[in-house]
């Protein structure tokens, strides 16, 4: 199945788009969509460090703009937004 991923903050250096798209199986859960981008940025971008840390520290919202955990599963088509950790000063 193919989920598109919303890319903000950080995590829009990822692409030149606002947005990536990967194929994943049946019923994957967020964890195998963190695995997956973890496996995308180190093919991608192997000396970038910070990019991993990105990914490992943020949390994923759904379609609903609701945060959704590891264990989450996904349906066909399903859209998710990457929401990497916030700094203010």
């Amino acid at each position: 199945m193919k989920i598109k991923i919303e890319l903000f903050g950080d995590a829009r250096d990822f692409s030149d788009q606002d947005y990536l798209e990967i194929t994943l199986p049946e019923l994957s859960s967020i964890k195998e969509v963190r695995e997956n981008l973890i496996d995308f940025i180190k093919n991608k971008y192997p000396d970038n460090k910070n990019y991993l840390e990105i990914v490992r520290c943020s949390a994923f919202a759904n379609e609903h703009n609701e945060i959704v955990q590891e264990h989450y599963h996904l349906s066909t088509h399903s859209k998710l937004s990457i929401i990497p950790p916030v700094g203010g000063g």
